[in-house]
């Protein structure tokens, strides 16, 4: 499978997704300047974390209007498995590709620990690896990580199987003291309606090698690739 990862002013996380793409999975994996619109053909698409564009607007707002966007809707359109870490993530939520909104953290501070992540949806592109109600340790390092949405339709996210995970403790139960954003109903990750398009505000690139002492978030590559393998 060949991955193509965006590049913007001030990503930060694009070489640890490469890494993994390419030395832990042995797949392929390309460069892409936001400047550009050609997608080279690639299978598919990650969006890294980090600071686009120093955050000097609401996070990932400049980004979602650089020229490989459009590519990227267009390639979303067709189908094509779009995934967005962190500052991805932000980017696809202003992008209108995934639904909702990341305020600032509840606690008006930058956060950066491990966190415990409960699998809510195992039917996706995304989770095909896992269990439902499995637990994965990943790290978050954010400030604008508070998942926002009026509840009802948080509720029809967690209904309609589009939340693939929400925070939670060790033993898998969410509650508000597992939620280190105020992000609604706890949720982690969502994905889009047609569920190729998928964001999530935990690191798994940061946790996929035995060396950094946790392997749980190469799971979500494994998924990715064993769905397009399909």
């Amino acid at each position: 499978m060949k991955f193509g990862i965006v590049v913007f002013p001030g990503s930060n996380c694009d070489h640890d997704c490469h890494h993994v793409i390419t030395k832990v999975l042995g797949h392929e994996a390309k460069f892409l300047w936001h400047k550009e619109q050609d997608l080279h053909g690639v299978d598919g698409v990650i969006l890294p974390g980090g600071f686009s564009y120093g955050d000097y607007l609401r996070s990932g707002a400049m980004a979602a209007c650089s020229p490989i966007m459009d590519s990227i809707k267009a390639f979303a359109h067709d189908g094509g498995m779009v995934f967005g870490i962190c500052n991805g993530f932000q980017i696809l939520l202003e992008a209108k590709l995934l639904p909702g909104v990341l305020m600032r953290n509840q606690s008006l501070k930058f956060i950066c620990k491990d966190v415990c992540l409960r699998v809510e949806n195992t039917e996706t592109p995304f989770t095909n690896t896992m269990q439902t109600g499995d637990v994965l340790t990943l790290p978050i390092a954010h400030m604008d990580g508070n998942y926002t949405l009026d509840r009802r339709s948080a509720t029809k996210l967690l209904e309609e199987g589009r939340v693939l995970f929400r925070y939670c403790d060790s033993s898998g139960q969410v509650d508000d003291e597992s939620n280190p954003n105020g992000s609604v109903e706890s949720i982690a990750g969502v994905m889009n309606e047609q569920g190729n398009v998928a964001g999530m505000m935990p690191h798994p690139e940061r946790c996929s090698e035995s060396m950094l002492g946790n392997r749980d978030g190469l799971k979500i590559f494994e998924s990715i690739v064993k769905a397009w393998t399909k």
